[in-house]
């Protein structure tokens, strides 16, 4: 992104602030977090146990956007969102191995046409967290199966989908895949302290995006694919410190960038488990996608906030420059264009007032002027998320939506912040006007304490 000097239009009395140049602003979703309907998946049943999710709800209600994606798609077409990424549901698409279901695949594809029509760009995730139960007891992404059942999933969506889909994500957010499903034990399925298999799982899904990268390209040349990257900033707690310097080190090295040479070049490290025999080291993107919501202050192998720092409604630090150290780390690596996949932040409001939201559109604005200052080539931004929607491991307290919900009559409410990216891309940036009426009376809160979190 190119930032401009935008000169004041003298029939137009709000300056722009700052300018977003060619940047294109859309939202992002996951299948299983608001279509709904669907008890056939490893969330579905890990949802089922007692005690594994916050708030004990499940994603079978979720935001009944299988049922209602017209009322959604009209919302983004009234708020003039560019772009949209999407999932596609491997269960109702696979609802047994090898079974593919026709009407399915053809009720995306009535979808997204609408998408089209409405003059929004879809990108479709591949696998975002969620599989068909019947993948998970075959072992999931640790079976020696794995790689070659997806890769049969992603061949069948690509095909019949192809005319309509140029812009694929893979996998999303791999490195969250395995610490919560097998670190923590906060995912399905479930593993605590199991490295062997995060090792394992880790190598099968740098692989199947490897594979899935060149079977996509096979069937559709001018197809632009890449993966959702989860980057965070690992700073020591206390900087004069080398036993905090050193965690940040090595949290940042095992979190995130031990994959990266993998998913991007085809490169794996010994840690990772060598060179699979079927990948030949290569440029294995085509833009790269960054998924980023927060800090970490490291003064052990954990998470951590730092004292007098603002935070969202999880607790989970606001530093936008953050966006900006990630991603120039990234693209110095591996140089090519920057998508960010996911950026959001938990705003709760206030209940008692009944406000919806305290400081999303703040934390917008923050977010996106550090992208507009930064000098790197960012070209979409997809806002985490639309729809308020049911959350990994949270459920359904935590609001990331720019529309609320009402989860008993599923009646949608159109935020401050969403009034706010509406007029940030129809104005080409951030207005004098714009900043007034919803970033100036927004305030974050500040955490006065350093606090675990977790």
């Amino acid at each position: 992104m190119t930032v401009t000097t935008v000169s004041p239009d003298p029939r137009n009395e709000s300056r722009v602030r700052f300018a977003i140049g060619d940047l294109l602003i859309g939202t992002a979703t996951a299948a299983t977090q608001i279509e709904g309907g669907r008890t056939d998946t490893n969330w579905a049943d890990w949802a089922a146990q007692p005690g594994r999710i916050a708030d004990g709800s499940s994603p079978v209600r979720a935001t009944d956007h299988w049922n209602r994606w017209r009322e959604d798609t009209g919302l983004m077409a009234d708020l003039g969102l560019q772009v949209y990424r999407m999932g596609i549901e491997w269960s109702r698409i696979e609802p047994t191995p090898g079974d593919f279901d026709t009407e399915s695949i053809a009720r995306y594809r009535e979808e997204i046409q609408v998408v089209r029509d409405a003059g929004i760009e879809p990108m479709v995730t591949l696998h975002h967290f969620s599989h068909p139960s019947w993948f998970e007891a075959t072992g999931g992404w640790a079976s020696e199966v794995a790689v070659e059942t997806w890769l049969r999933f992603v061949r069948f969506v690509v095909t019949h989908l192809d005319d309509l889909v140029t812009d694929w994500c893979t996998i999303n957010e791999p490195n969250v895949f395995v610490t919560g499903g097998y670190l923590f034990g906060e995912f399905p399925p479930g593993h605590t302290n199991d490295w062997k298999a995060i090792r394992e799982v880790l190598h099968a899904m740098a692989r199947a995006h490897c594979l899935a990268y060149d079977l996509i390209h096979e069937v559709q040349p001018e197809a632009k694919v890449g993966f959702a990257h989860h980057l965070r900033v690992f700073d020591p707690l206390n900087a004069r410190n080398p036993l905090h310097r050193l965690l940040a080190r090595t949290n940042a090295l095992l979190f995130q960038e031990v994959i990266t040479d993998a998913f991007l070049a085809g490169r794996f490290a010994r840690i990772l488990g060598g060179q699979p025999e079927d990948v030949r080291p290569a440029r294995r993107y085509d833009w790269l996608g960054i998924n980023y919501y927060s800090r970490t202050a490291v003064s052990k192998m954990d998470d951590g906030t730092f004292p007098n720092s603002p935070v969202n409604d999880l607790g989970w630090e606001i530093h936008p420059e953050g966006l900006v150290t990630v991603a120039r780390w990234l693209h110095e690596r591996h140089p090519g264009p920057i998508w960010v996949t996911e950026n959001g932040t938990c705003d709760n409001g206030d209940p008692a007032s009944g406000a919806l939201e305290s400081f999303r559109s703040r934390y917008l604005h923050d977010h996106l002027k550090a992208m507009a200052e930064s000098g790197l080539p960012f070209e979409r931004y997809y806002h985490w998320c639309f729809v308020d929607n049911w959350e990994w491991a949270e459920g359904e307290v935590p609001r990331f939506g720019i529309v609320g919900l009402d989860y008993e009559t599923q009646e949608r409410t159109v935020k401050d912040s969403g009034r706010f990216l509406a007029s940030v891309i129809a104005s080409g940036g951030v207005t004098d006007d714009a900043y007034a009426v919803h970033v100036a009376p927004q305030r974050y809160r500040v955490q006065t304490t350093p606090r675990p979190r977790g």
